[in-house]
């Protein structure tokens, strides 16, 4: 596990070698027609469609952060949204805004639909969606050592595809000028319908770009350096949470750009926040 080569972030070192069992993966990441079926046998209700608790939320900000207007506590989610120009990369508040109704029917708010788009991977939701869903369908979220072992085919590659970088066309991520002009040689604008792209060679679609991928996993900056020299079997990464509230996503999204995010490199780390979700993130299931 780790970068395998300089060009990594921090958190993606020391690389370490470490050993996971056999398992099974899906295929493609959870489509909405999937989550639609799970949502209709179950009757469940994602995070993003339920009121916002501010005792709850309050937990993950700065102490003595003032509680919004409760008009700002409506249920929603995160949705990305273009800059009418360049911007400097130093807020991204600028392109992420909270929207009121945005949830995983409307991943772009109420007037967004996914009728017509039953096989796009399902967005907005959270990590405990994915692990309502996971569980109904007699599965679970991989490890991120399961999730790298998968898409590196076996610790071969440095990317899905292999060892060389083209990004603008073996993935849908973003070509042109984030978050300003996406000119869309992998042609997708955004999220692209599941088999888009050929497999790697553990046939395994889009586990690089389209939608970053929930895994198990708390997620810990430094959990690479704690963990050489320990049980290198399955790990399953921090025992706690330690107060935080982030878990990790992989794979990177259709928003990944070389100026941005290489998230589609995969040894590439990233997190968010349990208990939200954004139209860029997914999930796929593993069992044995």
């Amino acid at each position: 596990m780790g970068a395998p080569d300089a060009k990594g972030m921090p958190n993606e070192y020391p690389k370490h070698s470490v050993a996971v069992d056999g398992f099974w993966m899906d295929a493609t990441e959870v489509t909405n027609a999937q989550f639609a079926a799970f949502v209709t046998a179950t009757g469940y209700v994602t995070t993003a469609e339920k009121p916002i608790d501010w005792e709850v939320l309050k937990q993950q900000l700065s102490p003595g952060t003032p509680k919004p207007a409760d008009s700002e506590l409506l249920p929603g989610s995160m949705v990305f949204t273009p800059t009418s120009t360049p911007v400097l990369m130093d807020d991204i508040s600028q392109w992420w805004k909270w929207v009121p109704g945005a949830r995983w029917r409307h991943p772009k708010g109420p007037s967004s639909s996914i009728k017509g788009q039953e096989n796009l991977p399902v967005v907005q939701v959270s990590w405990e969606d994915a692990m309502a869903y996971c569980k109904w369908a007699g599965k679970r979220l991989p490890t991120e050592a399961e999730w790298e072992w998968a898409a590196s085919s076996g610790g071969k590659n440095l990317y899905a595809w292999g060892n060389e970088e083209k990004y603008n066309t073996a993935a849908n991520t973003w070509q042109g000028i984030f978050p300003y002009q996406n000119i869309s040689e992998d042609g997708f604008k955004g999220i692209a319908p599941v088999k888009s792209f050929a497999a790697n060679a553990f046939a395994l679609y889009e586990i690089s770009g389209n939608v970053w991928e929930w895994c198990a996993d708390w997620y810990d900056d430094t959990y690479y350096g704690q963990a050489v020299g320990k049980n290198s079997s399955n790990p399953s990464g921090p025992a706690t949470k330690e107060g935080l509230f982030l878990k990790v996503i992989r794979g990177g999204s259709y928003l990944c750009n070389p100026s941005y995010c290489e998230g589609y490199r995969r040894s590439r780390r990233m997190y968010s926040s349990y208990d939200s979700g954004t139209n860029h993130i997914g999930f796929r299931c593993v069992k044995k």
